[in-house]
C-alpha cells in the first residue's frame, strides 16, 4: 500500500492506493498554512484514519509521496520555499513516525500528475509521456521509461516555459514570449481581449459585459459554439499558439502519448481535433508509430496518485 499527499495552498488531500495505483480512499482538510507542525500532524492523522477506515497497518504502507507547490530538496524530502504555504525549509522525512517507517518522497505537483496519468490514467501501458496542464499558467511533466524525468537538479519538465515567440508577451517567470503566456487560459484570454479592442459587434463583448468587463476561456469557447467568428479567430490562432510547443516536444522526446490536463484541456475533442491536425503536418514522423495526443482522465486525483507512486 501506499500513501499519496496532494499539499495545497487551500486543501490537503491525502490518499490511500494500492502498489499499481488504484485508489482505495481519500480525504481532505483545509491546510493550516503557516503552521508547519499542525499541518503536518493534520497530514499524519488524515493517514492513519485512511489505514484504519480500509484496514490496513500502517506497517503494510510502502512509500509516503508529498506533491508540493514551490522549491524543494527531494533528497531529504524537505520544502525549501513554499510562498503559497506560508512556510520555507520544512522536513517531512520523519513527519510520520513513529507510525509509518517507510520512505517519504516529494516532488512537484505537477510533476506528480505527469507520474499519476501516466500510471494510472491516460497514459497507462505507455512508456514516454508529455503532460501538459493547460490552466492559469502552462504545467506539466516528463516521464521516460515509466519514471519522471527531472534533470541534474530536479527541476526539469518546466515546460511552460520553452519560449515559442522571440521577444513576445512577458510571462511570470521573467522571461518575453513563452508557451505559457500564450496557451494557457490566461493567454486565451490576453488574446480574446486583443481581439476585442475597439470592437462592440462580438458575442465576447456581451459575454464580457455581462460578467462584470471580464473575460473568461470558457467564454471564449462558448462564443466559438455559437458561431461567433472573433471567437473561432481568436481559437485558431489559440491553437496554433498551443500546437507549437506540442509540435517541440514531439519532435525532441518523441513520447508515446502527451496528454493534455486541465480547465481549458475541459474543451475535449474541439480543441483536441485541430491540435492533432497541426501536429500530424508539422512533426517528424515515425516509421512504425506517432504520438498520440489525448485528453487526461483522472482530473485532480492525478497528482494523488502520482505522488504516492514516486
Amino acid at each position: 500500500m501506499r500513501i499519496g499527499i496532494d499539499l495545497g495552498g487551500t486543501n490537503t488531500v491525502v490518499c490511500l492506493c494500492k502498489e499499481d495505483g488504484s485508489l482505495l480512499d481519500k480525504t481532505r482538510l483545509p491546510t493550516r498554512t503557516g503552521q508547519p507542525a499542525q499541518m503536518q500532524a493534520d497530514m499524519k492523522q488524515m493517514a492513519l484514519s485512511l489505514c484504519q477506515k480500509q484496514g490496513v497497518n500502517p506497517n503494510e504502507v510502502t512509500q509516503i509521496g508529498i506533491g508540493v507547490p514551490g522549491s524543494f530538496d527531494k533528497q531529504t524530502a524537505t520544502l525549501t520555499f513554499g510562498t503559497n504555504l506560508g512556510m520555507n525549509n520544512v522536513c517531512f522525512a520523519h513527519a510520520f513516525q513513529p507510525e509509518f517507517r517507510c520512505p517519504v518522497r516529494m516532488d512537484n505537483d505537477a510533476n506528480c500528475a505527469a507520474l499519476g496519468e501516466t500510471i494510472a490514467g491516460a497514459g497507462r501501458s505507455c512508456r514516454h509521456t508529455v503532460m501538459v496542464t493547460l490552466g492559469t499558467g502552462v504545467g506539466g511533466g516528463i516521464v521516460i521509461d515509466g519514471k519522471l524525468y527531472t534533470g541534474c537538479n530536479d527541476v526539469a519538465g518546466e515546460i511552460g516555459h520553452m519560449v515559442i515567440v522571440a521577444g513576445g508577451r512577458p510571462c511570470n517567470c521573467g522571461r518575453r514570449g513563452c508557451l505559457e503566456s500564450y496557451a494557457s487560459a490566461t493567454g486565451l484570454i490576453h488574446l480574446a481581449e486583443d481581439a476585442l479592442e475597439g470592437r462592440t459587434d462580438s458575442l465576447l463583448c456581451t459575454m464580457r459585459d455581462q460578467n462584470g468587463g471580464k473575460l473568461t476561456a470558457k467564454m471564449v469557447c462558448d462564443a466559438r459554439d455559437q458561431g461567433d467568428p472573433v471567437a473561432s479567430q481568436v481559437f485558431e490562432q489559440y491553437c496554433m499558439y498551443l500546437g507549437c510547443g506540442l509540435v517541440s516536444f514531439v519532435n525532441i522526446l518523441q513520447p508515446d502519448r502527451i496528454i493534455l490536463g486541465g480547465g481549458v484541456a475541459g474543451y475535449g475533442e474541439k480543441l483536441l481535433a485541430p491540435l492533432r491536425e497541426i501536429i500530424a503536418r508539422e512533426s517528424f514522423k515515425g516509421v512504425h508509430k506517432n504520438t498520440e495526443l489525448v485528453q487526461a482522465l483522472l482530473g485532480n486525483d492525478a497528482g494523488l496518485i502520482g505522488a504516492a507512486m514516486l
